[in-house]
């Protein structure tokens, strides 16, 4: 009697994936103890910090194109696409390009030890072209060292891994060629201030780490000039974890209020992000946090940047409780801040990406000539809303919507709200911005709009 040999799909449990993944890496490791200190490079030591933290990313896409030979009409082709991510939250938060994963029907990402997921999008910034995605790992992953890119020197030693022309974890190595590069790359994609360099960037490098010779992240590789050898551009890392910040931040949003603003630049005395607004009757305000408050920890985690704090509430819900470390005046505090459930008065922050303040009266009158009898201040977009769509600023007035004015926050909640919303809906809004009135529309999803 013969006995039949498994089929290969039951021998691809967690357990040989994990096997096979330890195999590999014990591999390259057994390899490294036997290479000498002289082969190991402070490039090949900056690989081997940042290898771990880097994810290849794959893809189907549909592009559309005119049909050839039809007078009209377009069809859809799909193509296959490729890139790479850095970790950024041992949870399984990776940082991209948007444009990697923008359309992807499946986000496939394969860390460095083999092991396959697949990831969803959590939140992108189409302007600055990147993107947060979250895949569901069985155990921490390794999360990107970062440095700074405040003090890159033209000429310095860099290195960049990304998974070019598909092929995984290729490693180029070049020098800073220039700072703040402004780049055109299509009608509908521009950079500002972009790293260039003359590490070989191939297509599949788009959101891959650009690093320093200490194996740091300095740069986020985005683009290459089409049709020049050694030219390729990344965002710097300082201008890339902002708007990471920004992203975990509107996903915070979503379901948890704590009612603090923190300072998007720190002076160079702070050892952590400075909070600049505590919202009026906030669990912040109830803590006793003020406006200047240094945050330098969340329970047990060290807190340095925006981002830190971002990825301290991540994962949190209602009720809970961070114990949070401050210094305020040359003093070390401590301060419990109690989460709490989004109120109705961000319902404009998690429908239509605003968060607006109401202008006393007056102020309104002295700032504005204007026939509108008040408005609301933005005070933020949240990046991949509707409003960041439709290009609304900080800083501009919210005069109108519809047919009604939007003189407090009760007053867009009474739009929000309405039963007959889906009749005027793209909602049309007025702004004033430079003492012009502008308008645009604004795609409201009724049924998150009148939720319970």
């Amino acid at each position: 009697m013969h006995r039949r040999f498994p089929h290969p799909a039951r021998l691809a449990g967690p357990t040989l994936v994990r096997a096979l993944a330890l195999f590999f890496a014990a591999g390259l490791l057994l390899g490294a103890a036997h290479a000498s200190e002289l082969r190991r490079t402070p490039i090949v030591r900056a690989v081997e910090r940042a290898r771990p933290s880097i994810v290849n990313i794959k893809g189907e896409k549909t592009i559309l194109e005119a049909a050839d030979g039809a007078a009209e009409g377009t069809i859809g082709r799909r193509v296959n696409g490729m890139g790479t991510g850095v970790v950024v939250d041992p949870r399984g938060y990776v940082l991209t390009n948007y444009h990697v994963v923008a359309g992807v029907r499946q986000i496939q990402v394969t860390l460095a030890d083999r092991q396959r997921y697949i990831a969803r999008l959590v939140a992108n910034d189409s302007e600055t072209d990147l993107a947060v995605i979250k895949i569901d790992p069985s155990e921490p992953l390794s999360v990107i060292d970062m440095g700074t890119s405040s003090d890159l020197m033209p000429g310095e030693t860099v290195v960049a891994v990304g998974n070019a022309y598909g092929y995984e974890h290729t490693v180029t190595r070049g020098i800073v060629s220039a700072l703040h590069r402004a780049v055109q790359v299509s009608d509908a994609q521009f950079y500002d201030d972009l790293i260039q360099t003359d590490a070989s960037i191939n297509p599949g490098n788009s959101g891959g780490p650009l690093l320093n010779i200490d194996g740091e992240m300095i740069g986020l590789n985005v683009a290459v000039r089409a049709g020049a050898q050694g030219i390729g551009f990344a965002i710097p890392a300082d201008k890339a974890m902002d708007v990471t910040a920004k992203l975990l931040g509107a996903e915070n949003a979503r379901s948890v209020w704590h009612g603090l603003s923190l300072a998007t630049e720190a002076s160079p005395s702070d050892s952590g992000p400075r909070v600049a607004v505590v919202e009026r009757s906030s669990p912040a305000e109830a803590a006793g946090l003020r406006a200047g408050d240094v945050i330098t920890a969340v329970g047990d985690e060290p807190v340095a940047s925006r981002l830190d704090f971002q990825r301290a509430v991540l994962g949190h819900k209602p009720g809970d409780r961070l114990q949070l470390s401050l210094h305020r005046e040359g003093e070390t505090i401590e301060l419990p801040l109690s989460l709490a459930e989004v109120p109705d008065m961000h319902e404009a922050w998690s429908v239509i990406g605003l968060e607006l303040e109401r202008i006393p009266k007056e102020t309104f009158a002295r700032r504005h000539q204007t026939r509108y009898r008040g408005g609301l201040t933005v005070k933020a977009v949240r990046p991949g809303s509707p409003a960041a769509s439709q290009g609304i600023l900080p800083g501009d007035v919210l005069v109108g919507m519809h047919v009604w004015e939007t003189i407090s926050l009760d007053n867009v909640s009474y739009v929000l709200k309405r039963s007959d919303l889906e009749n005027f809906n793209p909602v049309k809004f007025f702004i004033l911005r430079d003492g012009e009135t502008l308008y645009g529309y604004l795609p409201v999803s009724s049924r998150t709009a009148r939720r319970p």
